[in-house]
């Protein structure tokens, strides 16, 4: 059946609304970064560059590291975006545009996010590097899918309990990355995490300016929970909607974590730029080993 055009937006020329890019455009390797001049840095280490346009938050650029094609996107910032931006790759892969029809032979994409995180743990040091094995997301994008089916709700349920979650909020629901490729990039340089993914930078991250918080203690509650020997690592605001979305959609995702401040202690790295250009490489040569 043909999807219709309200459901699926194209531009004129036949390029997907948002991303302004044609399914020639995109390789099935795919780094993304929140902030749209980001793309440059991981680009600047390319061989070559094939492709590039910009459309709103949306940065891309294709080419190739290492003589691997690899495409670089910028999301913008929230799991809002990161559902634009992945059902919009996924229909580039798997959606025939031309006749609007889901192809029978579907294709897996392979995606890493390279962003930047808050640790809320003491012993997990600015300037590391940090894989989320596991996300908890406190937004409300998942409950929007039919997505029980890859969550882990025990998690969830006794996060709810140890933090006396307000009944207010959306329920938190927690997904996993792709194990293949945690085992790929874990190292000696990397720290295991269990991310929380966040609705806001300022309140839902416990920041106080001018407005008091809900619960002035969640990042406390949040940093003394654990299960199963798994705590709360850090904080940041896409990776649970990148592994939920991936999930369902049968794609591969794993979430870099550059940690630039620790929470706990209140630390802030001194060269924000260098610690993320670092894992930058980092993850380039980790996708070409």
């Amino acid at each position: 059946m043909s999807i219709k055009a309200s459901e699926l937006i194209l531009n004129p020329d036949g390029s997907v609304y948002h991303l302004n890019l044609r399914p020639e455009h995109l390789a099935t390797t795919i780094i993304t970064v929140g902030d749209p001049d980001r793309v440059d840095s991981v680009t600047q280490h390319f061989d070559t560059i094939e492709f590039q346009t910009r459309k709103r938050e949306f940065h891309t650029q294709t080419g190739t590291y290492k003589g691997k094609r690899i495409t670089v996107i910028s999301t913008g910032i929230g799991t809002d975006n990161i559902d634009i931006v992945f059902n919009e790759l996924d229909a580039l892969v798997n959606i025939d545009l031309e006749k609007r029809e889901i192809k029978e032979k579907l294709t897996s994409l392979e995606i890493i996010r390279v962003g930047t995180s808050g640790s809320i743990q003491k012993e997990i040091p600015i300037d590391s590097f940090l894989i989320s094995d596991f996300a908890v997301g406190f937004d409300s994008l998942l409950h929007f899918y039919k997505s029980e089916s890859v969550q882990y709700p025990e998690i969830s349920d006794a996060l709810v309990k140890h933090t006396n979650w307000s009944p207010l909020k959306s329920k938190p629901y927690v997904v996993r990355c792709n194990e293949e490729l945690f085992e790929k990039f874990s190292s000696n340089k990397t720290v295991k995490g269990f991310t929380a993914t966040n609705v806001g930078f300022y309140g839902p991250q416990g920041r106080v300016l001018r407005l008091p918080v809900q619960d002035n203690t969640l990042n406390d509650k949040l940093a003394s929970f654990s299960y199963n020997n798994m705590p709360i690592t850090n904080l940041e605001m896409e990776t649970a909607g990148i592994y939920g979305l991936s999930a369902l959609l049968g794609h591969k995702a794993l979430s870099m974590n550059a940690i630039i401040a620790n929470r706990a202690t209140g630390e802030f790295t001194e060269n924000s730029s260098k610690t993320v250009n670092e894992l930058i490489l980092y993850t380039l040569n980790k996708l070409v080993e």
